[in-house]
C-alpha cells in the first residue's frame, strides 16, 4: 500500500474530498466506557458548522437507542447532535421487512428487549418462529441452553453484528461474535443473516435518507473487521482510529484497509480541517 505518513494521521496517496455525510462508531471511536476520547464534541462541532450530515453508528446492541442518546446527552452532546442507528434498529428493520408479525425469541438485555417490543416486534419465551442473537451482558445459562434448543429445530437464525469483543477501559470484552462460536461448536449452525456493520444495507439506507451518494460518505470506526469492512461492502470511505480495538500493526495483515488512519478522533478533525 502507497501511505504517506505524519505524527498525526496516515493517508494513502490519494485526495480524500471532505464528505457530504460522515458515519460515526461510537464504542471506542467516540468513548471509551464512560469518558469521551479526545476530539469527540470538537468533531460534531465542526460538522455541524459545516453542515455536514452525520449520524452515530454503532453494532453495541446491549443498549436501546434511547439509553444511548441519554449517554451521549449525559456527556456533553447536545440532544439534536444524538442521532444513533444500532444495529439493534437494523435488526427490527429487518424483522418487519423479512418476518412481519413472526414470534421472535431474543437473547438479549432488558434494553434490547424494551426497544423491540416499542418497535412492535412479538418476543415469546415459547415456540417462536425466529431466533435472534444480540449482544447479550445480561446472559445467562439458561438463555442459551433454550437458543440452542430452538436452534436444532431448524428456526431462522438473526445475529444483530459480529463483533467478537467489545472494546472497554479494563480491556476487550467478549462481545456477540464469541457468543456465535460457543452456539456453533454446540449445534453446528452460523446466522443465518449477521445485521450490523459490514452489512451494507445500513450504509445505502442512511444514503437514501440522506440524498448523498454512497462515495459522499465517510465511515469513522475503531475496527477493521466491521467498520473498515464497509469500504469494500457499502462503497464508502473510511478512517480508522487508533482509540479502540485496532493497533496500528493489525492494519498490515488485514484485508480491509482504511483510506485514512488517525490516533483518534482530534486528528481526524485537524486531517478533515486542513
Amino acid at each position: 500500500m502507497n501511505f504517506v505518513s505524519g505524527n498525526q494521521f496516515t493517508v494513502k496517496q490519494q485526495t480524500m474530498h471532505t464528505p457530504s455525510a460522515v458515519i460515526l462508531d461510537m464504542d471506542g471511536t467516540f468513548f471509551l466506557g464512560d469518558s469521551l476520547l479526545p476530539g469527540a464534541l470538537e468533531l460534531l462541532e465542526w460538522l455541524d458548522k459545516n453542515r455536514i450530515k452525520f449520524t452515530f453508528l454503532t453494532n453495541n446492541t446491549s443498549k436501546g437507542k434511547p439509553t444511548y442518546v441519554k449517554l451521549l446527552t449525559g456527556m456533553g452532546v447536545h440532544s439534536e447532535d444524538a442521532r444513533i442507528y444500532t444495529a439493534g434498529d437494523a435488526t427490527i428493520s429487518y424483522l418487519k421487512s423479512y418476518h412481519p408479525g413472526k414470534r421472535v425469541f431474543l437473547v438479549g438485555t432488558e434494553s434490547l428487549r424494551s426497544n423491540f417490543i416499542e418497535e412492535g416486534i412479538l418476543l415469546v419465551d415459547v415456540d417462536p418462529d425466529v431466533l435472534v442473537l444480540g449482544y447479550d451482558t445480561e446472559l445467562t445459562y439458561q438463555k442459551l441452553v433454550d437458543f440452542c434448543l430452538y436452534l436444532r429445530q431448524g428456526l431462522p437464525y438473526i445475529a444483530t453484528h459480529p463483533d467478537v469483543n467489545c472494546p472497554s477501559p479494563i480491556g476487550p470484552l467478549p462481545d456477540i461474535g464469541s457468543f456465535m462460536a460457543l452456539i456453533q461448536t454446540s449445534t453446528g449452525r452460523t446466522p443465518d443473516v449477521v445485521l450490523g456493520k459490514p452489512n451494507p444495507g445500513i450504509v445505502q439506507e442512511l444514503a437514501k435518507g440522506w440524498g448523498v451518494e454512497v462515495g459522499e460518505m465517510l465511515m469513522v470506526g475503531d475496527r477493521l473487521y466491521t467498520d473498515i469492512a464497509l469500504g469494500r461492502t457499502a462503497g464508502v470511505k473510511t478512517a480508522l482510529v487508533l482509540s479502540g480495538e485496532t493497533r496500528r500493526e493489525d492494519v498490515g495483515n488485514s484485508i480491509f484497509q482504511p483510506d485514512v488512519i488517525c490516533e483518534n478522533l482530534a486528528y481526524l478533525l485537524q486531517y478533515l480541517s486542513t
